[in-house]
């Protein structure tokens, strides 16, 4: 069951509820510049339709994300169609937890979990204009699989490619 609080020292992963909702917009109002680069925006009159969505996809797995007691994002385990193959994403954290030991800390519970739960390989798909989040993605072991072309419409107009990554329990074990 992806279902689960995860937790490492003051990165903890619980599963989202309406509790979070308002800590989830103010953590998402920190960098209002991010949101071009995302299918769905998390800005303004945006948020509660874009959540709403989210929260109601099936397959998906949506956990609030915690720095201690403070909201700061959230991520989502997502269904795809190879059953022993989940997606991690649907993913957004605060400017101030990026690119350090937190973000390294939440995709570790996140991979952890998922091959504890029985997955063979996890996917990550990123805007091709999203060089950060690839660069992440790298460093954990994924190895670029392909771009999908022009394949997402996102809430701008934009029609993105999405660079597609894989990571096998073998390629996790070898990077960590």
């Amino acid at each position: 069951m992806l279902t689960a609080i995860l937790t490492d020292g003051p990165v903890r992963l619980v599963p989202f509820t309406d509790d979070h909702v308002e800590g989830l917009r103010a953590a998402c109002a920190a960098d209002p510049d991010i949101w071009e680069i995302y299918p769905l925006s998390m800005l303004g009159e945006h948020f509660a339709p874009s959540l709403h969505f989210i929260r109601a996809m099936p397959g998906w797995t949506t956990f609030a994300v915690l720095d201690g007691e403070e909201i700061v994002g959230m991520t989502s385990y997502i269904a795809i169609a190879t059953p022993d193959a989940i997606e991690i994403g649907a993913t957004y954290i605060a400017p101030h937890v990026r690119g350090g030991p937190f973000n390294r800390a939440m995709k570790r519970l996140l991979i952890d979990h998922a091959f504890a739960t029985g997955y063979r390989t996890i996917e990550f798909r990123v805007d091709t204009r999203n060089g950060r989040s690839m660069r992440a993605v790298e460093k954990l072991g994924a190895t670029k699989a392909g771009v999908l072309e022009k394949n997402l419409q996102t809430w701008t107009g934009y029609v993105r490619d999405t660079a597609v990554f894989s990571l096998s329990r073998a390629d996790w074990e070898t990077a960590t």
